[in-house]
C-alpha cells in the first residue's frame, strides 16, 4: 500500500453563507497561496451570474461546469479553493478534490446561515416563501456529502480569521515533514 499523497491545496466546502469566500481569502494569505472561488471562475468564463446560468441553462448545465472545473483544479498546486455550496454533493467532485486537496467543510446552523444571507438578493434560495425552511431542508439533504470532508469546522462562533488560522494549522500539520 502506498502512503497518501500530500495535499497540495485546500478546498473549502459548505453551505452558502458559511464564509467560504471570506475565510478562503484570509487562508490564502496565511498560506501564501492563490485564492480561487469556483463560482466566480464560472461566472467569468460564462460572462454571466450563477443565477442567470440556472435560469437560462438549468442546474444540470451549471453542475457540469462545476465538475469540469473540479477536474481542472486537480492540475494545480498552492491554491485555496472556495467551492459553490452544492459542488460537494456530487461524489465525483469530492473524489476529484480529495486527490489533491485537504477538504474542509465550514458548518453553520440554518439560523446563522439565514442571518448572514437574508439581505443578499442574488441568492435564488431566498426568494422562496419561507427561506429559512428552504435552508433547513437543503442543508439537511447536503449534510451527508458535507460530512465526507477531511475536517468539519463550526463557524457559528468563530471569526473568519480564527477559522482560517485553524485550517492553516491543520494543513501544515498534514503536510509532509
Amino acid at each position: 500500500m502506498h502512503p497518501p499523497l500530500p495535499h497540495r491545496n485546500v478546498a473549502l466546502v459548505g453551505f452558502m453563507g458559511t464564509g467560504k469566500t471570506t475565510v478562503g481569502s484570509i487562508l490564502a494569505q496565511l498560506l501564501h497561496f492563490e485564492f480561487i472561488d469556483t463560482d466566480k471562475v464560472i461566472e467569468q468564463r460564462q460572462g454571466r451570474r450563477i443565477a442567470d446560468i440556472f435560469a437560462t441553462e438549468g442546474e444540470p448545465f451549471f453542475r457540469k461546469l462545476e465538475s469540469d472545473l473540479c477536474t481542472e483544479l486537480g492540475q494545480l498546486s498552492n491554491k485555496v479553493i472556495a467551492t459553490g455550496g452544492g459542488l460537494a454533493v456530487n461524489p465525483d467532485n469530492l473524489a476529484s478534490l480529495r486527490r489533491h486537496a485537504l477538504i474542509v467543510c465550514l458548518w453553520a446552523t440554518p439560523e446563522t446561515i439565514f442571518q448572514r444571507v437574508r439581505h443578499q438578493q442574488h441568492r435564488p434560495l431566498l426568494h422562496a416563501p419561507d427561506p429559512l425552511q428552504t435552508i433547513r431542508d437543503l442543508l439537511a439533504s447536503r449534510t451527508p456529502a458535507y460530512k465526507k470532508a477531511d475536517l468539519i469546522l463550526g463557524v457559528d462562533f468563530r471569526s473568519p480569521l480564527e477559522t482560517a488560522r485553524h485550517i492553516a494549522t491543520s494543513f501544515r500539520l498534514d503536510a509532509p515533514a
